[in-house]
């Protein structure tokens, strides 16, 4: 089963969609975040939940 680790960024309702998206989109670039869930409330706060997946290292034998 894999591990992740989450972050969560919240929006105001001022933030245009234009720069959520860019927001995100460096994320997912330079970061390696997947988007796992989005969420807007009635107050049109926007909430976005990343993901990715913790890779663990391995202990190797020999040398």
């Amino acid at each position: 089963m894999a591990d992740y680790e989450y972050l969560v960024l919240s929006f105001g309702r001022d933030v245009r969609r234009q720069d959520i998206r860019r927001t995100l989109t460096e994320h997912a670039e330079y970061g390696h975040w997947e988007l796992a869930r989005t969420r807007t409330y009635v107050g049109g706060l926007t909430r976005t939940w990343l993901r990715r997946r913790i890779i663990r290292a391995r202990r190797t034998i020999g040398a």
